[in-house]
């Protein structure tokens, strides 16, 4: 008498793994949004962000003079109500090139880290998944790059490329890629490991519909945390290329070129280095408030 045919234990718990990830996963962010708003920190560092967002977004609706605008009249005046963070040595309004200059830290910040977070995970991914001399390779990329202080080979990249707001931009993204690619690398391994993704090869599924379906997913948790921490770094990074003048270039509103313009002034007009000082810090301190809240959220090991 044969024996009746079973089905093949692999196959039929599969789908079942995959709808359990998915709802896992859901359920996980639904709880990671309501916590985020219980979370002090994460919310005074959000809202800190919004703010500067808006500023940015309504620039033209806040400020009644152009921020390159010139009135040899007015140069080093005090603060006061035609001017409310008072003037430069050329007479233009510090204000409006506060707000105008959180379009270019923000613009800078979120395109250089987005592209630090693109090429860096790819070249994780790749490493952490298929091991082996690519990973050898792609990892002693990243040990090459992090032997560099991080600031003195963004200044060589910008030295070769020349200085724009655009090359320190690129300059910003390189020397973050180590971050996001290490970060991304060790998560992938752990993550491969796991039983749905044993599942999904013994099934024959193709490699890269694994690594987006089944890593990828499971694996920018850490990746958008280091990546909200890592927006004010690059804000950081933006400032000091301005102030070394490797960054924006005349005229351009960018705070650390502010801050480098006013140095001799510290003394007779400090107001001209105090308010752009303190939009960095406040932009660095939101974002870093921000970042700490969603470790705390999404990482299981900071929950109590």
């Amino acid at each position: 008498m044969s024996a009746q045919p079973t089905p093949s234990p692999v196959t039929t718990q599969d789908p079942k793994t995959e709808g359990e990830e998915r709802e896992a996963l859901n359920s996980s962010l639904r709880d990671a949004w309501r916590s985020l708003f219980r979370h002090r920190s994460a919310v005074i560092g959000g809202g800190i962000v919004l703010f500067f967002i808006l500023l940015a977004l309504i620039a033209p609706l806040l400020v009644p003079y152009g921020f390159n605008q010139v009135d040899a009249d007015a140069r080093l005046q005090a603060p006061s109500a035609a001017h409310w963070f008072g003037t430069d040595d050329l007479g233009r309004d510090i204000f409006t090139r506060i707000v105008y200059g959180a379009r270019i830290s923000l613009w800078v910040g979120f395109f250089a880290i987005l592209g630090s977070i693109i090429v860096g995970s790819l070249l994780g991914l790749i490493a952490g998944y298929y091991g082996g001399w690519k990973d050898i390779i792609i990892s002693r990329v990243f040990d090459t790059l992090l032997a560099f202080p991080s600031l003195l080979l963004g200044i060589a990249i910008v030295s070769m490329l020349g200085p724009s707001l655009e090359n320190a931009m690129y300059a910003i993204a390189i020397i973050n890629i180590p971050n996001f690619g290490r970060l991304m690398r060790s998560r992938v391994l752990s993550v491969k490991q796991e039983d749905f993704v044993l599942a999904a090869r013994a099934v024959g599924m193709k490699d890269w519909r694994i690594l987006l379906k089944h890593v990828m997913p499971n694996s920018w948790t850490p990746i958008m945390v280091q990546g909200t921490l890592g927006f004010a770094t690059a804000v950081l990074e933006a400032a000091a290329f301005g102030f070394l003048g490797l960054g924006a270039q005349p005229p351009e509103p960018e705070w650390g070129k502010m801050l480098s313009d006013s140095r001799q002034f510290i003394q007779s007009a400090p107001w001209t280095m105090i308010f752009p000082g303190m939009a960095i810090m406040f932009t660095v301190l939101g974002f870093n408030l921000l970042g700490d809240g969603l470790r705390d959220i999404l990482d299981p090991r900071m929950k109590q």
